[in-house]
């Protein structure tokens, strides 16, 4: 009996032992499994902060022959690239010709003359951030929201702007020698309408160009990255995004290359 009695004793120990054990294994595999879960919900979480979508700004472009159609995830602006705005750079019979009186006493009139283009951009609405950064082309880089193209932030031949900002007109900007108008640095017309801390356009890889300033203080080059950008909250991205500003130093508009990937630009 008492043989009977310690075997009985010993199987029910083993039981419980098997129980505790099992159910501690089970404690920390479903600790393991919340924790797994918790981490993928704070993932999803951060991709959704992230992902950027510009559909809400599309509707502040407005100008003189420019369009465009939303395609999917993408947006594809077709314009002449005409000013509408007064430049002394209008053929003279123009109605929007006017000499310059800007504040530039070493202002030169280059040769060339405005004349209609024909420049497509097809952007994503979902601009992020590019593992590989682009170094920005010469020429056509952005569009701003009167349908005027940003150019690069250099002179020909990959120069700085000191001596071609001398041809800049009363609003600072100038034609190529196919006539193409374009901005390297402030448009004054454009700030001077909307305001200088205003929404002003879009650089080739989705994200939006803003003025120089930001919540009543002006944007210095060391308040931005490399690219000439920063992430923060504009009245048009409550939530915040990725923004390039223009500042009054070089390198003005752009720095080492997009922040995003750049769509296709062609003309």
């Amino acid at each position: 009996m008492k043989n009977l009695f310690t075997a009985t004793a010993t199987f029910i120990c083993i039981v419980l032992l098997f129980s505790i054990t099992f159910l501690s294994c089970s404690s920390d595999e479903s600790d393991d499994t919340t924790q797994e879960e918790q981490q993928e919900q704070e993932e999803m979480e951060e991709e959704i902060e992230t992902a950027y979508d510009i559909s809400n700004i599309l509707s502040k472009f407005e100008g003189t022959g420019l369009s465009y159609a939303v395609n999917g995830n993408a947006v594809t602006f077709t314009t002449q690239d005409l000013p509408n705005h007064t430049s002394p750079y209008w053929p003279t019979n123009n109605p929007l010709y006017e000499a310059y009186n800007g504040t530039n006493s070493n202002f030169r009139i280059n040769p060339n003359r405005i004349s209609a283009q024909n420049i497509v951009f097809t952007i994503s609405l979902n601009p992020e951030e590019a593992t590989n950064k682009e170094a920005t082309p010469m020429g056509p880089i952005g569009i701003s929201r009167n349908g005027v193209v940003f150019f690069n932030q250099y002179a020909a031949g990959g120069s700085p702007l000191t001596n071609e900002i001398d041809s800049f007109d009363q609003y600072l900007g100038h034609p190529a020698g196919q006539g193409n108008y374009h901005y390297h640095i402030e448009p004054t017309y454009l700030t001077e309408q909307f305001g200088e801390g205003a929404f002003l356009g879009l650089l080739a890889d989705g994200f939006p160009v803003y003025g120089p300033l930001e919540n009543g203080e002006t944007v210095t080059n060391s308040d931005l990255d490399d690219y000439h950008g920063h992430t923060g909250v504009t009245t048009d991205f409550p939530e915040g995004i990725y923004h390039y500003h223009i500042t009054s130093e070089d390198p003005y508009l752009n720095g080492n290359g997009f922040f995003g990937t750049p769509g296709n630009i062609s003309r």
